[in-house]
């Protein structure tokens, strides 16, 4: 298998500065976004260290005598845990932070994250928040996220809620980012991986403006185009209003 790949972020229309954050590690084969938010560019900050953080861990632990900031869950993969413990420490630290620099307090940030194993052709997914990783596959396009939302909580308690009921519900509530306690739930998943599979990672400045079913018409059209899909995709967002940041990272798996 060979893996492409193409990230980029925008500040979009209405803002005037981005608190977006992502990274593509060819090398370790992982990629990354994360959507910042608190005042005083806070969001800023809480992003990048996010990014920054997952990141120094990856390097850190290619070495097999690194020492791991949390116990290893045998219920897991290495690559797995790798990832969890990665997204732990950075909202350990995003939380110390918070808590230690008063015009800091508050912030944090959505967080969404992959790597994959090529020995294995499986894909693993890690997020908290609601930004979110897709996957198309023959023209078949599958949200592989769940949006830790009020929205969410509420459709999964009550899943026959009436929808004049629903549309009380504040959409832009999450329930849970990094920064926002001392320790944080990821949830993780892994995938097996397709020759032709596209995985796309982004914040929720691409989810609400373009539909899903626009994202997939994107991604057919652009084909093996990482680039102009990403382009194309932040050029709809934006055109449907911009009212956030947008952030996209696309992967491609191919022969």
């Amino acid at each position: 298998m060979r893996v492409t790949a193409f990230g980029a972020s925008d500040v979009g229309l209405q803002r005037e500065i981005n608190e977006d954050a992502f990274r593509v590690l060819d090398q370790y084969l992982l990629y990354l976004v994360a959507d910042g938010m608190g005042g005083h560019q806070a969001g800023d900050v809480a992003s990048r260290m996010a990014a920054d953080t997952v990141v120094s861990f990856f390097e850190a632990t290619q070495q097999e005598d690194a020492t791991w900031p949390f116990p290893i869950d045998p219920q897991l993969s290495l690559e797995e845990n790798r990832l969890c413990s990665s997204i732990k420490l950075a909202n350990r630290k995003i939380y110390d932070l918070s808590q230690s620099d008063r015009l800091l307090q508050g912030m944090g940030t959505t967080f969404v994250g992959m790597t994959l194993s090529l020995e294995k052709k499986l894909c693993y997914v890690a997020h908290v928040g609601d930004s979110r990783a897709y996957r198309l596959r023959a023209g078949v396009i599958v949200q592989l996220t769940r949006d830790h939302s009020l929205v969410n909580d509420y459709l999964n308690i009550m899943p026959d809620i009436p929808t004049e009921a629903m549309e009380i519900v504040p959409r832009n509530v999450i329930t849970r980012a990094l920064g926002m306690e001392e320790s944080v739930l990821v949830d993780v998943r892994q995938e097996p991986m397709q020759t032709g599979d596209r995985f796309l990672l982004c914040t929720d400045g691409l989810t609400g403006q373009v539909s899903d079913e626009r994202v997939r018409e994107i991604l057919l059209e652009c084909g093996d185009d990482l680039q102009s899909a990403g382009r194309t995709l932040i050029n709809d967002a934006n055109e449907a209003g911009g009212d956030d940041n947008v952030t996209i990272v696309l992967v491609g798996i191919d022969e």
